[in-house]
């Protein structure tokens, strides 16, 4: 099976723009990429910050340009959205009972869960008593398979202080909640910190990647707000095997020239013959 993920695509209205380019034009070109060569995947899951201010008219946009995208979607809410705005536009994507942009699905590769870490108000992730027992019913529930978590906020700190600030605060509670699944949960999928990133908490692999529209500098240094550029966005393909989980990170809008590595572009060397 294979499922598409990206995030944090900070939409606005029409016409406008953020920190000074149109964040429509990475998406639409992202969409494009993905219906060509991986209209076939399960799900494209986008991981919160759909939008940058919340507005109805920045939900408005994204879901015009969403709506061409051909794998099924799955939409998470992160810090900049506004969840009442949310489903509104979205009356499509699953709440829980209590109105919370969580959901559960189980595929054939096992429990896909998507966690709702907005607060409005907050920057920080937020994850109440409430969405913990949801999350602890979908967790005791989970069929003896694989489960895959989605969420906006990082409920562990990744080293770059601007950030991990405003990762999730309720951090010591939600470890308790998932530790005790930590060898059923295969994979746990984030937004947010608009940077690839790998590593592993609680012994579960962790993965984000650059964001849609605008990064986060790879600074450590303590700024008083965080530092921004322009780095090239990308979405990342997983691959989900019996044996393995394999997530490729691709750079759609590249450019650069594309060759045959069995031929230079310019001849500045011979194919090496083989060893009789």
């Amino acid at each position: 099976m294979k499922i598409i993920h990206f995030t944090d695509t900070h939409f606005i209205p029409a016409g406008k723009t953020l920190y000074g380019r149109d964040p429509a034009a990475a998406l639409e070109r992202c969409i494009a990429d993905i219906n060509h060569h991986h209209a076939d995947a399960a799900r494209c899951v986008i991981t919160g910050d759909l939008t940058h201010w919340g507005e109805p008219e920045a939900f408005d946009n994204l879901k015009q340009h969403l709506s061409v995208l051909k794998p099924p979607l799955r939409l998470l809410v992160g810090n900049h959205d506004s969840r009442e705005e949310f489903r509104k536009w979205f009356p499509d994507q699953a709440c829980d009972q209590n109105g919370f942009v969580q959901s559960v699905e189980d595929l054939p590769v096992g429990r896909f869960i998507y966690l709702d870490t907005h607060e409005p108000g907050r920057h920080e992730g937020w994850y109440c008593e409430r969405r913990m027992r949801w999350l602890d019913a979908q967790l005791r529930g989970a069929p003896a398979k694989d489960i895959y978590l989605f969420m906006h906020h990082p409920p562990f700190d990744i080293g770059i202080p601007g950030l991990d600030r405003i990762s999730l605060v309720q951090k010591a509670a939600f470890t308790e909640l998932v530790a005790p699944y930590k060898q059923q949960i295969r994979h746990l999928f984030l937004g947010h910190i608009h940077r690839p990133l790998a590593g592993n908490w609680l012994g579960i692999p962790v993965s984000s990647l650059r964001a849609m529209h605008h990064q986060v500098q790879l600074d450590f240094v303590d700024h008083p707000t965080l530092q921004g550029n322009f780095e090239p966005p990308a979405y990342c393909v997983v691959l989900f095997q019996d044996d393995s989980l394999i997530i490729h990170s691709h750079d759609f809008m590249d450019e650069s020239p594309k060759f045959d590595m069995a031929h230079s572009p310019v001849h500045d060397w011979a194919i090496m013959k083989p060893h009789s």
